[in-house]
């Protein structure tokens, strides 16, 4: 059977114009003006917009595409495809313990992984889900693989297993590799490591994803130096995760990789506020690094815990990122310890005071009682406007990118609004992006840069991953402050051809694959 989408405004990222979509299969077949057969599903758009799907170019969704909240969450913005394994930690290769372990309260345990590298990773997707995803090689997770929990330089002959790791991962689809570098154990690898492991990326036609080194905001310049370093010795071409900063520190910055002659793209959210693993800003790295029940000693120690507060804390006072008004800028997102469940949504200053203790002592409580499974949603000192926003969204290299993480009962608002906030702050309301703007920093550019074959664009003969936008009432309803809404006027969404949301409701269709790396060729 034939879909018609009929009667609605077809946007690419070059064009508007009225025109009906005819799908059949997996495919797009025509975008005309020829009317509907007799036996085809017909989808009314009339006073609507048909658009390419999204690309989430940042998604921690990596273990959580068979839920269907998730699922549900995503496509009610509009994302059809999500970019997993970002920040250099995920599931595969390897067996999924370390993801499991470190970055549990990030990507959650997944359910059906337990080895098989990328491929297995991939195929795990395949039909199990109304969303695509794509895999980057996680960094972190090669090195653990190789190194364990070393926190020092690797030797050549683990550079040399690495590398072997990534190529088979690249053979097997992967669309690049991304590294988390203020994360374990992402943090204890230089330039020259990463730069040998993007060697099989650059080779391959992949991409070098990047959450870079130093904190971002004042301290943008190390980390961008730094991957400019390395894709001029891997020949890599990179992408800056969630490049998050005053706008001329990052239009500076950007300007800087293309004098080194770096092709590089970026990713940045619509929200000033960060999210990230609770231990990552409040313990030492290699603590970190260390395994939970050695962590859980330490935090169990009076001794330990007096040392942390008086060689560790100061250091967290300094941070250019937070500064000594850390308790105030962090609110608990996520705390696996029922027995603090009332802290969600509770910066921890206002923990501390509630449980009548210092910010200290109650940030080491939370971390203790949930074994290191609490996240937190991350203030900045200087909260930029929307109008500073908007000079970032504008760079020709931004893509849309959300970098939500769905594990927690308070947590960051982007996870469920990113796309739908695009739309109606910069689209709607400030007019910073015109439609087709909006499809080639959301749709087009990243399937082009990620290889994601023919998404991206409404044209015959590309795949049929296609949203319907209503443009008067689409909008994000997720806040800080109540965090779970989900984004309204995108009622309509098909994956592969497959309805899989209907008048806002789910169809029972699971259409999504894992997306191995595909050149896009021409229309």
């Amino acid at each position: 059977m034939r879909t018609v989408l009929r009667g609605g405004t077809v946007v690419n990222s070059d064009e508007l114009r009225t025109a009906n979509v005819v799908i059949e299969g997996e495919h797009i077949v025509a975008v005309d003006d020829s009317p509907p057969r007799e036996d085809d599903r017909v989808i009314d758009c009339s006073g609507r917009y048909v658009l390419p799907g999204f690309v989430d170019a940042h998604s921690h969704a990596d273990g959580l595409l068979a839920d269907s909240d998730v699922q549900r969450a995503l496509l009610r913005q509009g994302v059809t495809s999500i970019i997993a394994g970002q920040d250099g930690v995920s599931y595969a290769p390897g067996d999924g313990s370390y993801a499991g372990e470190y970055f549990a309260a990030i990507n959650g345990p997944h359910p059906s992984y337990t080895g098989g590298g990328v491929a297995a990773y991939l195929a795990a997707v395949d039909g199990a889900s109304r969303v695509n995803a794509a895999y980057l090689i996680p960094g972190g997770t090669v090195r653990w693989e190789v190194c364990g929990r070393s926190t020092t330089a690797a030797a050549p002959a683990e550079r040399a297993a690495m590398g072997d790791l990534v190529e088979e991962g690249m053979a097997a689809g992967a669309v690049g590799l991304s590294t988390g570098l203020d994360y374990v154990p992402g943090i204890f690898a230089d330039a020259e490591e990463i730069a040998a492991l993007c060697v099989p990326v650059a080779r391959a036609g992949g991409v070098y994803v990047s959450h870079m080194r130093g904190g971002y905001e004042a301290n943008s310049a190390e980390g961008i130096t730094e991957i400019a370093a390395i894709a001029v010795a891997s020949g890599s071409r990179v992408h800056v995760s969630h490049f998050h900063a005053e706008a001329h520190i990052v239009l500076g910055q950007l300007d800087a990789l293309a004098r080194a002659g770096v092709d590089a793209t970026f990713d940045a959210y619509p929200y000033t506020r960060g999210c990230t693993l609770l231990a990552m800003p409040l313990l030492p790295p290699e603590l970190s690094a260390r395994p939970v029940d050695k962590v859980m000693s330490v935090l169990g120690s009076a001794a330990e815990r007096e040392r942390l507060r008086r060689d560790w804390f100061p250091e967290v006072d300094r941070k250019a990122s937070l500064g000594p008004e850390w308790p105030s800028m962090i609110t608990l997102a996520h705390i696996a310890a029922p027995e603090y469940a009332w802290a969600h949504g509770l910066t921890i200053a206002e923990g501390a005071e509630r449980a009548g203790t210092d910010a200290i002592t109650f940030s080491l409580d939370v971390l203790a009682a949930s074994r290191l499974r609490a996240n937190a949603v991350m203030a900045v000192r200087y909260e930029r406007p929307v109008s500073e926003l908007a000079r970032i969204l504008v760079h020709p290299g931004h893509i849309g990118g959300s970098d939500g993480i769905f594990i927690g009962a308070h947590p960051h608002p982007r996870a469920r609004g990113t796309f739908a906030r695009y739309l109606r702050e910069y689209v709607r309301d400030r007019r910073t992006w015109s439609w087709p703007d909006a499809v080639r920093h959301l749709s087009a550019l990243p399937a082009e840069r990620f290889s994601l074959g023919r998404r991206g664009r409404l044209a015959p003969g590309w795949v049929a991953d296609v949203i319907v936008v209503d443009p008067d009432t689409v909008a994000d309803t997720a806040t800080y402050a109540a965090p779970l809404g989900e984004s309204v006027g995108i009622d309509d969404v098909l994956v592969g051809g497959v309805p899989v949301l209907a008048h806002g409701e789910l169809r029972p269709a699971l259409p999504g694959r894992g997306l191995r790396r595909e050149k896009t060729g021409d229309a």
